[in-house]
């Protein structure tokens, strides 16, 4: 086998007995890297601190991994229009807190004869949502149901963050408007014109 030191270094080639007693003469493991590999690959290393780092590194990338959350709207192909709007409401907020949507058209009894009534729902809904929502998987018929999953842009909650500093900002200068006092009149300016006709009197 091909023997690598601890540090890196190539040993050269090595029967196992001898890369055995390398490793022990070390007070170290010998592990085999590349078992595949013509001849086979072992490192001389400390097996119990290299199993250590390889959980810390990966405890930290799952940390560092963001979670997806999916949500679900349930429509009826003859779904009225006011229904239609509070569904979408709820879509579109569901994109702005960087959700995936799963959209589900259910069909009941004869609607089934017409998936495409669904389709064009799931698509005028899309091009709706489209400043903030883009389709990852296009409607497909599954069973009595369609489904399409959304998920957010790079603009899904950019506006309402900016919507969030403009009120923000609002109230400041309410706040500093509400301060400010009127100048006190100067010692230096004109006499009104009743103060004049009140001194000529006397």
């Amino acid at each position: 086998m091909r023997l690598i030191d601890e540090d890196g270094a190539q040993i050269g080639i090595k029967s196992t007995n001898e890369a055995l007693e390398y490793a022990y003469g070390k007070n170290l493991d010998l592990v085999e890297v590349a078992p595949q590999a013509q001849p086979p690959v072992a490192r001389v290393m400390d097996y119990g601190k290299y199993r250590y780092m390889e959980e810390q590194k990966a405890k930290q990338a799952r940390k560092h991994q963001s979670q997806v959350h999916v949500k679900e709207i349930k429509l009826r192909p003859k779904i009225a229009t006011q229904d239609y709007e509070t569904k979408k409401g709820h879509v579109v907020r569901f994109l702005n807190q960087r959700a995936k949507v799963k959209v589900t058209i259910m069909f009941r009894g004869r609607e089934t004869s017409h998936p495409e009534r669904g389709r064009d729902l799931l698509m005028r809904l899309a091009e709706d949502v489209k400043e903030i929502g883009q389709v990852e998987s296009p409607p497909l018929l599954d069973g009595r149901n369609m489904v399409m999953v959304l998920g957010p842009t790079k603009n899904a909650g950019v506006s309402r963050d900016a919507k969030a500093e403009d009120t923000q900002t609002g109230q400041e200068e309410v706040q500093g408007d509400g301060d400010r006092q009127d100048p006190a009149p100067s010692s230096d300016e004109e006499p009104s014109a009743r103060e004049e006709v009140r001194e000529a009197q006397a």
